[in-house]
């Protein structure tokens, strides 16, 4: 009997090691670099790069592999390999004089995930990975229709992430963007945010939470026709949500989900949190699309979400993402991106004014000098401001926000910074790497606002100024953006000097998650 046991086991050992074998030949032979692929560090079987990653500070870890294997590098997370490109020069040929080769969007397990899960009573579907048919009843007709792409706005690629893309960037400017109608909006938010700040009476406070709102109600107005209260039960749910959301995403578990989907989807942990605050921030929106569809009036749209509801419609523009599942998730990227970085580049500003009292007052100075304390101000004053809109900038140059971009995937076999990238190869150009370009910038780890002026004091463009990134894939938003940020903080620092609480060292060190935020803080605000 212990003969027949020995030799059982010694049988299943055999097993196991031909079965750890071969996964270990299929992983080396899956992941063979092409001939003069970019170089890198050794990757582990399995797991790759995994190990070595600073997940707390990714955007410092990958320029100090660049540093080691120049500006265009290899790096494995799990199974799939991608290649990290640096440096102004290298990342503009990327994603401008290549923009067409790398203009697509790689696999994204989160993304997947969520972007083709059933989106409610109102449709039936069945996914399989990007795969995805639809069903609705209306009016009596049966309409199917087969969807063979993500949702949304920014992980879609091909004719319908180009359609709904466009389509996004019109209807936002039908209802004010880049005009004087928007502006006037803001300015009565801006009154709104003064407003509040006043009530804490000096009295330190956590801009944070008054930020969000602000800039939110921005978005909102756009998309869904209507701001809300500060104190609005849905409109903080929703908000608390995306922040978490947003920061387990770029967390050490999203990290994980991304390398090792099939093992993570059966594992408790945070990361499963991700995908519930989505859901409920997409099904809050998904009450006020029930809302806007009783009360449609198709001759005067109030918004995004009528304009797409109308556009719907037509059934044949199905097959380009005008479903109402779509809908859901386009309404929910445009609310995400609309609030989260335009707030936290805030963030940095007050925290950069504080740790450079100077700096403050020297604003403070030109505006009075310009605009005054009477009325609010308006972008055609930004022309007058070149200092503050100096400022401004390199506020969003060293806050760096968005520090290693979106990856995109080479559509064909090309050729970058002299190595040969494969089709199908992820490459992530890191806008860290532009924004604190040596060649590119004086003294780029110190503020310095002179970095956008030149010897007269006038405001310059620079060409390594790249927060929103560029060319194809450029931030959908960032006409917004721009124009939230000068009036917010023009109008703040019009009304209010601020300073730290009385002992108290503000840290410019940042949490890195999708976006990179400061760490909690609380500020005072003397009325001026």
């Amino acid at each position: 009997m212990w003969l027949y046991n020995f030799l059982l086991v010694l049988d299943l050992k055999a097993i196991l090691l031909f079965i750890f074998s071969f996964l270990l030949i299929a992983d080396f032979l899956r992941n063979r670099k092409p001939a003069n692929f970019p170089p890198g560090p050794k990757a582990l079987p399995f797991v790759g790069n995994m190990l070595n990653l600073d997940s707390q500070h990714p955007h410092i870890f990958f320029s100090k592999l660049a540093d080691i294997y120049g500006n265009v590098f290899s790096f494995r997370l799990g199974k799939e390999s991608m290649v990290v490109v640096s440096g102004h020069k290298l990342v503009k040929e990327a994603i401008v004089t290549q923009g067409e080769n790398f203009v697509d969007r790689p696999p994204n397990a989160i993304a997947e995930r969520f972007y083709t899960e059933p989106s409610g009573l109102k449709s039936i579907s069945f996914s399989l990975s990007t795969f995805s048919i639809s069903c609705r009843h209306e009016g009596g007709a049966v309409y199917i229709s087969v969807d063979l792409s993500l949702g949304g706005l920014f992980f879609n690629n091909g004719e319908i992430w180009k359609r709904q893309r466009r389509f996004a960037l019109s209807t936002l400017r039908t209802f004010g963007l880049g005009k004087n109608t928007l502006e006037l909006s803001i300015c009565e938010e801006i009154r709104h945010l003064q407003e509040e700040i006043e009530n804490e009476k000096g009295k330190p406070f956590s801009p944070a939470g008054l930020f969000n709102n602000a800039v939110s109600n921005i978005i909102c107005q756009l998309v869904m026709g209507r701001r809300f209260d500060y104190h609005d039960q849905s409109f903080q749910t929703m908000l608390k949500y995306m922040s978490e959301a947003l920061w387990l995403e770029g967390s050490i578990w999203g990290q994980l989900y991304q390398a090792f989907p099939q093992v993570m989807k059966y594992i408790p942990g945070p990361h499963n949190k991700l995908f519930s605050n989505f859901t409920a921030i997409k099904e809050l929106l998904q009450e006020e699309i029930e809302k806007h569809k009783k009360d449609l009036d198709h001759s005067n749209p109030r918004d995004y979400i009528d304009t797409f509801l109308i556009k719907m419609e037509n059934h044949q523009e199905a097959e380009l993402g005008f479903t109402e599942r779509n809908l859901a998730f386009c309404s929910l990227d445009l609310f995400l991106a609309g609030t989260e970085t335009t707030a936290t580049t805030l963030l940095w500003a007050l925290l950069f004014l504080i740790k450079y009292p100077e700096v403050q007052e020297k604003v403070h100075a030109e505006i009075d000098r310009v605009i005054g304390q009477t009325r609010l101000p308006s972008m055609a004053d930004r022309q007058n401001l070149p200092y503050t809109d100096a400022v401004i900038h390199e506020i969003q140059r060293m806050s760096n926000i968005v520090p290693l971009n979106g990856l995109r995937v080479a559509s064909k076999d090309t050729t970058l910074g002299g190595y040969f990238i494969p089709k199908g190869t992820a490459v992530m150009p890191m806008l860290t790497s532009v924004l604190f370009d040596k060649t590119e910038w004086e003294t780029p780890d110190t503020f310095n606002p002179g970095h956008f002026l030149d010897a007269n004091g006038k405001f310059v463009k620079k060409e390594a100024f790249l927060p929103f990134s560029a060319g194809k894939r450029v931030c959908l938003g960032e006409g917004l953006a721009k124009m939230e940020l000068f009036l917010f903080l023009v109008a703040l620092l019009q009304k209010f000097t601020f300073s730290a609480p009385e002992g108290v060292e503000l840290s410019t060190e940042g949490i890195t998650g999708i976006t990179r935020v400061p760490h909690p803080y609380k500020v005072s605000a003397k009325a001026r």
